[in-house]
């Protein structure tokens, strides 16, 4: 196990290394064509880090969101959407999603990837758009149910709570579920 964590580590690592040499060779070129007097007929490399989304496929963006997902589970012990990685390997999924609303495994992956890094709102969108889910889906799911009816019920909302509640635990009745229901005398 400790091993394989090793690898993990150290295959991110060659990847950030690989990435930051490519950013530093891409800012050198712009910086010697903005220096030049006449317009250059090359066309300009984008980072395909940041902004190539127009220009992949979503299979592509769906392969990278995979493996942004990866090295943002390395790198970071808490999985938050504002990290950098945790956001563009969601940004990439629901690109993929967003290119191909067709694709079902294009969907839930991007609805995992919202929940996992606790954008709930968007993830419980997300799950309520793919329909018919299945058991590990509706686990998932509910999870990002319970996290807005607390909320909702923190802010004083009940109604809200109720609602996120309801569809909460027609996925799946857990106890955080459970005890929120109790609280709103359900």
């Amino acid at each position: 196990m400790r091993s394989a964590m090793k690898k993990i580590l150290m295959i991110a690592l060659m990847l950030a290394a690989t990435g930051n040499a490519f950013a530093q060779t891409d800012s050198t070129q712009s910086t010697e064509t903005q220096s030049t007097d006449t317009p250059s007929t090359e066309t300009e490399t984008t980072d395909t880090e940041s902004s190539a989304a127009p220009t992949l496929s979503a299979a592509q963006l769906f392969q990278r969101a995979q493996e942004q997902a990866v090295q943002a589970e390395v790198a970071y012990p808490v999985s938050f959407y504002d990290r950098t990685l945790w956001k563009a390997a969601v940004n990439d999924a629901v690109s993929a999603a967003t290119s191909e609303p067709g694709n079902r495994d294009y969907q839930s992956y991007a609805a995992q990837l919202l929940t996992k890094t606790q954008w709930w709102i968007a993830a419980y969108n997300a799950w309520l758009r793919l329909g018919e889910l299945t058991d590990q889906e509706k686990a998932i799911a509910s999870l990002a149910a319970a996290k807005l009816a607390y909320l909702a019920l923190q802010n004083g909302n009940r109604d809200a709570a109720r609602q996120y509640v309801t569809q909460g635990q027609a996925w799946q009745n857990n106890q955080s579920l459970q005890d929120i229901s109790t609280r709103l005398g359900q």
